[in-house]
């Protein structure tokens, strides 16, 4: 229970007024008040009774649980040599869907002791503006039963995808905790992580844990269930890619199979529209959307609904051309992907085909550069984001900063991480988000279409599950910067969803707060509504277990291509090429594991220190394509916030 007498100030530096809790902006000057959740990380915490602050600014609610008084203020941040502990909170950042990311440390003074408390913040927890109670969400084993077949599924398939990533972390055994593992709606999320004891997890054990969920679970996949856990104790599945493939096949089998007199795919339906504008302060628009803007596409009767959301760099004379070159191939290409049925679509070959189609995209605007002799920051690009549905599917591909949101009656996440200064900075573990974006230049992209060759550029692409109705926003920096979506999803988008408005009057009114509240920059969006209809299916999944040669060993490279809805591809977006070492191992000359391992050490040693520095990175990182507006309405937030959540001081 919230404390009614304690107040949230106001961030805006020139205000820091003080709120009262339940209020959504400030009295005084209207500034949106943020209201950061957290989760203090110890063993046998005691932070004391609720409604108490701790160091004159966290206000503690329930055991563990925190609100931040004042969100305006950088949190404590923690010292360098101490990033070792929580380095794998920061390489995990692609996986921020399903890991809190770390917000800062508290201090508590314990007698003659002073302790440092982790603190992390967007936790598995329920609470909004009209709740009273805030309370964290259900454990995946209680609400396993009232889960959907569908969903089921697609918990299990979720915690498949994590297991290598972590695993490679020394964490994984955060997936054999019940308590840790919490559900949100469709997605898997975790409390904390718990670091891995000597010897490390093993599928086995999953499988063991996995054992334990076949009582309660769906008709349609208890035996399908019961098959890979068994393979997963024996070492019958001893990969999570190849634990992966056999789930996939489970969800295709859940997808097509019939509920009545249709199936999943059948009964799904799909709207798209897309609107884009100048906005109040430039003279051209450099953006691009696909469809064309303001036509309202429908699947059925439409065979492919794609949407894509291009940002140009490079002026009047090349980020407008740049841009709709991009929409011109990609569109394409992808139809050419999607002219065949879903049956017959693999989903990892399709991921590495979207991934190649902006390749290509990147190649035709890169050609054009040299072919006009335009060198270094009179290069023409464009940032890109699209969305494919496909069935119960939707895969997500971006370069850059343009973005895609995820919302649901439950939430709205940012499912892109920018590919900027900042958000490189957390991938490689030297510093905490909040603390990153204080630093100059963290809001200048590394990669975008176009701006070198195709084999230096690395296209994030990942796929979700969708078994409830949604909504994915893709949309230019022109409407996210300054956090307007956390700030206005509630009220504007989520109607959507309780059909209380249609798709094409919210795209008008996001284009319109895009122009009010922030105005600086031309503003594209596409808004993606998921409708589906399910019902569970009278069938009996199979599990087909691929064999596996007697030689074979446990493949320990994370799983690069088959994006999910947590997305492997970290790995791909990551900037800095690191050593693989089970990708090594596989050579078949000693003398070239040992020339390899010397040419990526000295290779590594050399990336790190210029990227250290990356004001005089050989890489030229391109500054934002928006200029910085006056911080007199939202002075806390500098920079363009990447990860969809509220900005930092």
């Amino acid at each position: 229970m919230e404390n009614d007498a304690a107040t949230l100030y106001c961030p805006n530096e020139y205000c820091q007024a003080a709120n009262p809790l339940n209020h959504k902006f400030c009295q005084r000057c209207s500034t949106p008040l943020p209201k950061r959740y957290l989760w203090a990380v110890g063993d046998s915490l005691s932070l004391g009774s609720p409604g108490e602050i701790l160091a004159d600014r966290y206000l503690l609610i329930g055991q563990s649980i925190i609100v931040d008084l004042k969100p305006g203020l950088l949190p404590q941040i923690p010292e360098l040599d101490n990033l070792e502990k929580i380095k794998a909170y920061l390489k995990l950042i692609p996986y921020r869907l399903h890991i809190p990311q770390v917000y800062g440390i508290l201090s508590l003074n314990e007698g003659q002791s002073e302790s440092e408390i982790l603190l992390l913040e967007k936790p598995p927890l329920l609470a909004n503006s009209t709740n009273t109670q805030e309370h964290l969400c259900s454990e995946l084993t209680t609400a396993w039963g009232e889960a959907s077949s569908m969903r089921q599924m697609n918990w299990l398939w979720q915690i498949a995808n994590l297991w290598q990533p972590l695993l490679t972390e020394g964490v994984a055994s955060s997936l054999l905790d019940p308590y840790l593992i919490r559900v949100e709606g469709s997605l898997v999320r975790l409390l904390e992580l718990r670091f891995d004891a000597q010897p490390a997890p093993t599928l086995s054990q999953l499988g063991g844990f996995w054992q334990q969920l076949l009582k309660n679970a769906k008709p349609a996949i208890a035996e399908f269930l019961k098959e890979i856990s068994l393979a997963l104790i024996q070492g019958e599945i001893n990969s999570s890619a190849q634990l992966i493939t056999v789930l996939d096949q489970g969800l295709a089998g859940l997808g097509t199979a019939c509920s009545g007199k249709n199936s999943l795919i059948q009964s799904t339906t799909i709207q798209i529209i897309t609107q884009t504008h100048t906005g109040p302060s430039r003279q051209r628009n450099e953006d691009a959307c696909y469809p064309p803007s303001g036509l309202l596409v429908s699947k059925p009767p439409q065979h492919t609904a794609l949407a894509i959301v291009c940002d140009g760099i490079g002026g009047h004379e090349g980020g407008n051309i740049a841009s709709n070159l991009a929409i011109e191939t990609i569109q394409q290409k992808v139809i050419e992907l999607t002219s065949v049925p879903y049956e017959n679509i693999d989903p990892l070959t399709l991921q590495g085909d979207l991934e190649q189609a902006v390749a290509q995209v990147n190649d035709k605007i890169s050609q054009r550069n040299d072919t006009e002799h335009r060198q270094g920051r009179q290069r023409m690009g464009t940032t890109l984001v699209m969305a494919l549905p496909i069935a119960h599917e939707m895969y997500i591909t971006h370069v850059g900063d343009s973005r895609a949101y995820w919302i649901t009656r439950h939430s709205c996440d940012q499912v892109t991480l920018d590919d900027d200064v900042a958000s490189r900075e957390v991938r490689l573990g030297y510093a905490i988000y909040r603390e990153a974006l204080q630093h100059s230049g963290s809001g200048s992209l590394v990669q975008a279409l176009g701006m070198s060759k195709s084999g230096s550029l690395h296209p994030t692409s990942q796929r979700f599950i969708i078994d409830e109705d949604a909504v994915f926003l893709l949309t230019s920096d022109g409407l996210s910067d300054f956090d307007r979506i956390e700030e206005c999803w509630e009220t504007e988008i989520l109607p959507i969803l309780s059909s209380d408005t249609d798709i094409e009057k919210v795209a008008t009114r996001l284009i319109e707060i895009a122009n009010t509240k922030n105005g600086h920059d031309n503003v594209t969006i596409a808004l993606v509504h998921y409708h589906v209809k399910y019902s569970e299916p009278d069938i009996i999944l199979k599990a087909e277990i691929p064999a596996i040669s007697a030689s074979k060993t446990v493949d320990l490279t994370p799983n690069t291509t088959n994006g999910t809805a947590l997305d492997n591809s970290h790995q791909q977006t990551q900037v800095i090429t690191e050593t693989n070492p089970a990708r090594t191992s596989k050579l078949p000359l000693q003398l070239l594991i040992i020339l390899g391992v010397l040419l990526a050490a000295g290779s590594l040693g050399y990336w790190l220190k210029i990227q250290r520095e990356p004001e005089s990175t050989v890489e030229s990182p391109i500054p934002s394509t928006t200029p910085q507006p006056t911080t007199q309405g939202n002075p806390e937030n500098p920079l363009p916030s990447p990860l969809g959540q509220p900005p930092a001081p």
